[in-house]
């Protein structure tokens, strides 16, 4: 089977991007130097993603989102765009685990002992959304929110592994997590990091129905209530 040509869309965090990836090629990627401007970004950033490549909406053999957890608006964007072309041009869709992408990402980096992967996501004070895998991309932990505390890899780290943490989250946990064991790697949440995964989905023919899908929040909305000015 030829390598499929995937528009991935990453809108889980407070940065934007788009990579157009024939397989795990990365034809084009464009992300956001700003953040919080997902609605006004995306369609232009799509648009310029295969322009740069030279390959039309038309020809893409599937879009493939972010899945979260992450941002509830920022999610909830990144999927109504994507199944709006979907259903305009008839396409297939995929949505990758966004921890479970940066996850595969980070397993990059070789440590010299038996390692789990500790993506992070940003959440609100010390809170992250996290998850463990281990060297073969099994979850060792389930997508979690959690708050973060000096002892929390304690039970990782006394059996002997090295966690390597990566995500936005990651700059929360690195004054706490003072440990030979524990690596820190910058690395963000970036379309091009979904590519293995949805290739992989692809292959398996894994799409989501486009009627019901929805993003994994993992946690509701932080909706406010409007103060009363008396007016």
């Amino acid at each position: 089977m030829d390598a499929p040509l995937i528009l991935n869309i990453e809108t889980a965090t407070d940065v934007c991007s788009v990579a157009l990836c024939l397989g795990e090629e990365v034809l084009a990627l464009v992300e956001s130097q700003t953040v919080n401007d997902h609605a006004a970004q995306l369609t232009t950033y799509i648009d310029q993603c295969m322009s740069k490549a030279v390959y039309g909406l038309s020809e893409l053999d599937a879009l493939a989102v972010s899945g979260g957890p992450g941002s509830y608006t920022s999610l909830r964007i990144g999927v109504a765009t994507a199944k709006g072309i979907c259903y305009a041009l008839d396409k297939p869709l995929l949505a990758v685990p966004t921890l479970e992408s940066l996850a595969y990402a980070a397993r990059q980096i070789a440590v010299d002992q038996p390692t789990l992967y500790c993506p992070m996501i940003d959440a609100r004070r010390m809170e992250v959304y996290t998850a463990l895998y281990d060297e073969e991309g099994r979850e060792v932990m389930a997508p979690a929110a959690v708050v973060l505390h000096a002892n929390w890899l304690d039970e990782w780290l006394q059996e002997g592994f090295a966690v390597v943490c990566c995500g936005s989250g990651s700059d929360k946990a690195r004054p706490l997590f003072i440990s030979p064991q524990v690596f820190f790697v910058d690395l963000r949440c970036s379309a091009q990091h979904l590519s293995p995964l949805s290739v992989e989905q692809f292959g398996q023919g894994a799409f989501v129905d486009l009627a019901y899908y929805e993003p994994f929040y993992l946690k509701p909305p932080n909706i406010t209530t409007p103060k009363n000015t008396g007016l």
